[in-house]
C-alpha cells in the first residue's frame, strides 16, 4: 500500500504537486474559465484572455507565460476579493475531486512530524483556499504568484513554479530537497528528479512512460483507471 510504503521511509520534508496529483483535473484552468464567465474581471481582461490562452493551447505562448498571466490578470482588484472568489470556487468545483487515498496520506505524514508542503504552477488563491480540506498549512505553499502592494495585487511576478521553477522555489524557500516528491505531469519531472524517493501520482501517459522506464513508483488513486 502507497501510504505504508512511503511512511516506512520515515521522510521529513514531502512535497505535492496540487492538479491532477491531489484532486483529479486542473483548478488552475477551472478558475480562469469559471471567472471569465463570471466577469470577475474587466471585459476588455476577458477578451484578452479568451485570445491569450487560444495561443496558448496553439502552442504560441509558453506554459510558464500562460500560468504566470493567469495571476496577474487580477492586476489592480483586492487581493480579499480574489480569495473569496477562489474559496468560492474551489468548494463548489473541487473539494469533491480531492484523492481520498492522498488526503489520508499527508494526515499520516503530518502526524509522523513530516514537513508537508503543495508545489503548483497554479495561482496561490486557488491553492492556499484547497490547503484546509487536505490539513496542509497555507503557508506552506509555492504557487503561481505576484507581489501584492497595500492589499492590491500587481502584475510583478515573485514566481511561476512549472517545470524546472518547481526545483528551484523548493530549493530557495524550503532550503534542501525533499525526501519524496508526488506529480503527475511532465511539468513535475524536475521536482521529482530531487527528491529521494518519487511517485507519479495519477500520471499523464508522458510522465507514465518515464517513470516506467526510470522505475519510479507508480499510484493510481481509486477510480482514475
Amino acid at each position: 500500500m502507497l501510504i505504508e510504503s512511503i511512511l516506512k521511509l520515515g521522510p521529513t520534508l514531502a512535497v505535492f504537486d496540487c492538479d491532477g496529483t491531489l484532486w483529479s483535473g486542473d483548478a488552475g484552468e477551472g478558475f480562469f474559465d469559471w471567472e471569465l464567465k463570471r466577469g470577475a474581471v474587466p471585459d476588455e481582461i476577458v477578451r484578452w484572455a479568451r485570445a491569450r490562452y487560444a495561443e496558448y493551447k496553439d502552442g504560441k505562448v509558453s506554459e510558464d507565460e500562460m500560468c504566470g498571466e493567469m495571476v496577474s490578470l487580477h492586476k489592480g482588484m483586492k487581493e480579499s476579493a480574489v480569495l473569496a472568489l477562489a474559496r468560492q470556487f474551489f468548494e463548489e468545483k473541487f473539494v469533491r475531486l480531492i484523492f481520498p487515498e492522498m488526503r489520508e496520506l499527508i494526515s499520516r505524514l503530518l502526524d509522523s512530524g513530516c514537513d508537508v508542503w503543495a508545489v503548483s504552477s497554479t495561482n496561490e488563491w486557488v491553492i492556499r483556499e484547497a490547503m484546509p480540506h487536505l490539513g496542509i498549512d497555507p503557508k506552506k505553499i509555492l504557487a503561481a504568484a505576484v507581489e501584492i502592494e497595500n492589499g492590491f495585487v500587481t502584475d510583478r511576478l515573485v514566481r511561476v513554479p512549472s517545470g524546472i521553477g518547481k526545483p528551484k522555489a523548493i530549493l530557495e524557500v524550503i532550503g534542501r530537497p525533499p525526501d519524496v516528491a508526488f506529480g503527475n505531469s511532465k511539468w513535475d519531472v524536475e521536482m521529482l528528479e530531487i527528491a529521494r524517493y518519487k511517485v507519479a501520482v495519477n500520471p499523464n501517459p508522458d510522465l507514465e512512460a518515464l517513470a516506467r522506464q526510470r522505475e519510479w513508483t507508480i499510484y493510481w488513486p481509486e477510480g482514475t483507471r
